[in-house]
C-alpha cells in the first residue's frame, strides 16, 4: 500500500510573524521578589537603627541636662563639687552629640539609600565608636552610682535630698541611654561582618 503524500508546509502569509516560542524565566522572577525583600528588611533595619540612635540622643541628652541643672543654691552641694558628677555630665554630653550626628547619617541613609561617608569607612566608624562611647558612659555611669551610694550614708542626703534625688535621675537616664546605644553596637557590628562576609551591608 502506498503510504500518504506529506502534507504541504505552509508558510506564514505576509503580515503574519511566525509565533516564536514562549519561554518562561522563574530565576529571574525569584532574583526580583528576593531583591525586592531584601530592600524592604533594608530599610526596617535602618529605622530600628535610626529609632535606637534617637532614644540614644534623648536619654544622654537628658541626662547631662539633669547633671548640669542639679544646684540647690550656694549653700547646698552642686554638681560639679563631685568628680563623679562632672565625668558623667561630659560622658552624657558626649554621648548625646555622638548620637545626634549618628540620627542624622541614619537619615541620610533611609532617604538617599546610602551611607553618608563612603561605605566602608562608615561601618568601621560607626561600629568603633559605639564600641568607645558605650565603654566611657557605662564607665560614667558605675561612677555615679558608686558617688550616689556614698551619698546616700553620709550627711549630704539628708541635708538636700532633692539633690540626690536629681542626681539619681541624671544616672538612670544615662543608664537608659547606655542600653540604647549598646543595642546600636550591636546593629553596627552585625552590619560590619555582613559587610566583611558578602560585601554588603545586609545580608541578602
Amino acid at each position: 500500500m502506498r503510504s500518504p503524500p506529506p502534507l504541504p508546509h505552509h508558510s506564514p502569509r505576509n503580515g503574519d510573524a511566525a509565533t516564536p516560542p514562549h519561554h518562561h524565566h522563574p530565576h529571574r522572577h525569584d532574583r526580583q521578589y528576593q531583591s525586592t525583600v531584601s530592600v524592604q528588611k533594608l530599610r526596617r533595619f535602618n529605622w530600628l537603627i535610626l529609632v535606637l540612635r534617637l532614644a540614644a540622643f534623648c536619654f544622654a541628652l537628658a541626662s547631662s541636662i539633669f547633671s548640669v541643672t542639679n544646684s540647690r543654691g550656694p549653700s547646698s552641694p552642686h554638681w560639679y563639687d563631685f568628680e563623679a558628677l562632672r565625668y558623667l555630665f561630659v560622658a552624657n554630653a558626649m554621648v548625646a552629640l555622638y548620637s545626634l550626628f549618628e540620627t542624622g547619617a541614619s537619615v541620610w541613609e533611609i532617604l538617599k539609600n546610602a551611607t553618608l561617608f563612603p561605605e566602608t569607612f562608615q561601618l568601621w566608624f560607626d561600629f568603633s565608636h559605639d564600641q568607645v562611647f558605650a565603654y566611657v558612659l557605662i564607665s560614667a555611669e558605675s561612677a555615679g552610682m558608686a558617688l550616689a551610694r556614698t551619698l546616700k550614708g553620709s550627711d549630704t542626703c539628708t541635708a538636700s535630698s532633692a539633690f540626690c534625688i536629681q542626681s539619681d535621675i541624671a544616672i538612670a537616664l544615662g543608664f537608659a541611654g547606655f542600653l540604647f546605644l549598646a543595642f546600636s553596637s550591636l546593629l553596627s557590628g552585625f552590619r560590619l561582618v555582613c559587610f566583611l562576609i558578602n560585601g554588603s551591608r545586609f545580608p541578602h
